[in-house]
């Protein structure tokens, strides 16, 4: 495959059984070939888009003391700033040209997950910044229970399967800078070939070059949306617990040509993960004779502890 699938959730939304069975297919076969698809059809609305991009730049401008305010201690990054260069992906050892943001799951005072995670973080220089993330962060929430329900069906399960597993899941928003390059990069770029921790990525701000995803032969193609498309792939929670049925694509965000180094992206993926209880455990109708079980039982939670130590924001 050298072109990721563009599908429209209003077919699985339709109330057409036909419709729905269509975007099903559509969406787990474009996952079991190469685990991205195009996304039209999802809850964000162009103003609220807007308004995101522009308290997300406004962010990123702030004096880099100001920002580091907000890096807050001892929490692996999980809320709050991320400074430039801290994160590093398996396997690599320069540092990301990135500094980035986490917006994380908002629940009640009376929820058991409330002491589980750390507090949002508020930015007192920017009013609406935390507003406006919110809501964008509800409605990618909602967007990716869809998709989960589509890929609960096209994997034989009940179809809401997946809805408790999320609800109150450990999920993240992270609006991404990619700054100007200045000088050399020295084989640092500004995201390293990676493999997402969770069970889906809904990714905003993939219209222009940059993203890439290798296919099975092992080729980079450019993962380019339409302005009103999401860039949703499969995480390695998923594919584990579908015994790579569903596969986790190995993806990179490469340096732009040099005479657009001066140039600053960005980039805003929203990490879709259940609640730390859930099993990953394979599922039984993905394992049999040609598809032996391919990894060893684990929770989402000790995954995403696992993997936060190998990126380098939690210190063992």
């Amino acid at each position: 495959m050298d072109k990721i699938p563009s599908v429209d959730l209003r077919d699985f939304l339709s109330g057409d059984p036909e419709r729905k069975q269509k975007f099903v297919n559509e969406i787990g076969k474009a996952y079991e070939e190469i685990g991205f698809v195009a996304l039209k059809g999802h809850f964000l609305d162009e103003k609220l888009v807007d308004d995101l991009y522009g308290e997300v730049k406004n962010f990123f401008e702030l004096p880099t003391e100001t920002k580091q305010k907000y890096e807050i201690p001892g929490i692996g990054g999980q809320r709050g700033y991320v400074g430039f260069g801290k994160e590093t992906a398996k396997g690599f050892k320069k540092g990301d040209l990135k500094e980035f943001w986490h917006f994380g799951q908002y629940v009640s005072d009376d929820s058991k997950y409330k002491s589980q995670y750390p507090d949002n973080v508020t930015v007192e220089e920017l009013p609406k910044f935390n507003e406006v993330g919110k809501e964008t962060y509800q409605m990618l929430e909602k967007t990716g229970k869809y998709v989960l329900r589509a890929l609960a069906l096209y994997l034989g399960l009940d179809e809401f399967y997946f809805d408790d597993k999320i609800a109150e899941g450990n999920s993240i928003l992270r609006p991404i800078h990619y700054p100007p390059i200045t000088e050399e990069p020295d084989d640092a770029v500004r995201a390293a070939a990676h493999g997402d921790i969770n069970l889906i990525t809904l990714l905003m701000g993939s219209q222009g070059k940059g993203l890439q995803v290798q296919n099975h032969k092992g080729e980079w193609i450019d993962a380019i949306a339409e302005p009103d498309e999401l860039m949703i792939n499969v995480g390695d929670m998923l594919s584990r617990h579908t015994n790579n049925k569903l596969k986790s694509t190995i993806h990179r965000v490469v340096n732009p040509p040099r005479e657009l180094w001066g140039t600053s992206r960005y980039s805003i993926p929203f990490f879709m993960h259940p609640v730390s209880e859930m099993s990953l455990n394979a599922l039984e109708n993905c394992v049999d004779e040609t598809h032996p079980k391919l990894y060893e039982d684990t929770t989402a939670g000790e995954f995403l502890h696992e993997r936060l130590i190998e990126l380098g924001l939690i210190k063992k």
